[in-house]
């Protein structure tokens, strides 16, 4: 299934790049320059999606992001940051938070995506989404000792202080270089099919991490294949 998903992503992807978004991508309509941004000075543009789980836009958007940040090589430094819809005790979250500390996030980000989404599984407790983890391959006492650690306990601060900083309340949000914001309902249009407005998000991004390298003097990195 994820083979299929990540072929299909592919196909998707060469569409966009070969003419699906031509028009040079407009400030205030494809997408958003922030009044404060929090640009990086490093070699690689700094790509932040802020997702949930539980967004079925987060879900569908999800393979074409996965396969555009393949194909970006080092051109980025991608990071994903999961939305506090659920309030400050958010369970999935945690659970993102707690599985990227752990390094564990390649075991089972697909599937909670999918038994949410495809399975109509409900985990929006503590309780649940500890289970469901432990069922697929992650070890559950060095799961809750990292979800109470400190570590996690700051990063989930730190992300919403970065989404608040951002000014982002929506998901998917995609912020490049620290000051470009765009996601599938700026750069889509109304009435449009979700899949276009994917297309157009992945197209209007590609365009602003090129405005960013070529307004910070970096020459384009080599692509993935």
């Amino acid at each position: 299934m994820r083979l299929l998903r990540l072929l299909l992503a592919s196909v998707t992807l060469m569409a966009a790049s070969a003419g699906v978004f031509a028009a040079e991508p407009k400030n205030g309509i494809d997408y958003i320059t922030l009044d404060t941004p929090r640009v990086d000075a490093g070699k690689k543009i700094e790509v932040v999606e802020f997702f949930s789980y539980s967004c079925p836009h987060c879900n569908a958007l999800e393979p074409l992001m996965a396969q555009w940040v393949k194909q970006q090589g080092d051109k980025v430094a991608f990071r994903r940051v999961h939305m506090m819809f659920g309030g400050p005790k958010d369970p999935q979250a945690f659970a993102y938070a707690t599985l990227e500390a752990m390094g564990k996030l390649d075991v089972v980000h697909d599937k909670i995506f999918h038994a949410i989404h495809a399975e109509r599984v409900r985990l929006n407790k503590d309780e649940a989404v500890t289970d469901f983890v432990a069922k697929n391959g992650i070890d559950k006492a060095k799961y809750q000792e990292m979800f109470s650690s400190f570590g996690v306990q700051t990063k989930i601060k730190r992300n919403a202080q970065l989404a608040a900083s951002y000014k982002i309340d929506s998901a998917p949000s995609i912020v490049i270089d620290g000051r470009f914001v765009t996601s599938p309902s700026l750069a889509g249009r109304p009435g449009q099919p979700e899949q276009q407005s994917q297309q157009a998000t992945i197209a209007v991004m590609d365009a602003l991490v090129a405005k960013a390298q070529k307004e910070k003097g970096i020459a384009p990195a080599k692509a993935a294949k």
